[in-house]
């Protein structure tokens, strides 16, 4: 019984701690570090020259490198949107970073699933319980909605997800479709990025992300926001028929 008990609890937390472990040696080993524009300068050359020689590898790479930072919840997931559109175009470099993104978001929601779902349905908040109707009502809707507005974190989104009980089609046809249109706007920037680098500017996010590049991103979740706003305020007007006797 207490092995049983044992490979029970392995099987729900041992994914949870693997992730968290992995994060850890990230950071202290300073490979986190090296997710930023000026280790994509200094190394330029070098990953051209490897996209050029192997680009089916690079590009398995790439993808490969995107699911692990996004899994273990590595603050990098910009900066690698903007390194696929350097290394591999705006087109494939964002058809990349929109399947990494997607693929290390599902490692994430069905780890929080696998982990807490029992927990939460021992219980029983009215406020959780309410959150978790509404999700089930319409986890399209606002899974796409999150996803089109990149100032949500992809971590508590995932976990979020996870947690309410969103069905993992839902959630990943929600993520990908709602994660396309900032994955291609930023591989875009990124596509540029190799003139920018030839000027020897300094390059940082804020200059790169101006107003005009994520006010429209932005928008575009508010207008995929309104049509469950709508249902909900058409719901709360319509009063039930009353009985007839």
């Amino acid at each position: 019984m207490t092995t049983d008990r044992g490979l029970q609890l392995l099987r729900q937390f041992g994914p949870v701690v693997a992730l968290v472990a992995l994060f850890i040696w990230a950071v202290a080993s300073g490979l986190a570090g090296h997710i930023s524009l000026e280790d994509l300068r200094a190394q330029a050359q070098g990953l051209q020259a490897l996209v050029r020689e192997h680009p089916v590898l690079s590009v398995a790479s790439y993808v490969t490198l995107y699911v692990a930072t996004v899994s273990i919840s590595l603050p990098g997931a910009l900066i690698l949107s903007l390194t696929g559109g350097f290394l591999f175009g705006p087109i494939l470099g964002g058809a990349a970073a929109v399947t990494g993104a997607t693929g290390g978001s599902t490692v994430v929601f069905l780890v929080s699933r696998t982990a807490f779902a029992d927990f939460l349905r021992r219980w029983k908040n009215p406020l959780l319980l309410k959150i978790e109707d509404g999700f089930r009502d319409n986890a399209f809707s606002y899974l796409l909605t999150l996803r089109l507005i990149p100032a949500f974190p992809l971590l508590l989104v995932n976990v979020a997800a996870g947690l309410m009980g969103v069905p993992l089609r839902t959630f990943l046809a929600a993520s990908f479709l709602g994660m396309v249109p900032s994955s291609f706007v930023y591989a875009g920037i990124g596509a540029g990025l190799g003139h920018v680098f030839a000027q020897g500017h300094t390059v940082s996010l804020e200059t790169l992300l101006s107003p005009r590049i994520y006010l429209p991103i932005i928008a575009m979740g508010v207008l995929a926001f309104l049509p469950p706003l709508w249902r909900h305020w058409r719901r709360g007007r319509v009063a039930p028929a009353p009985d007839v006797k």
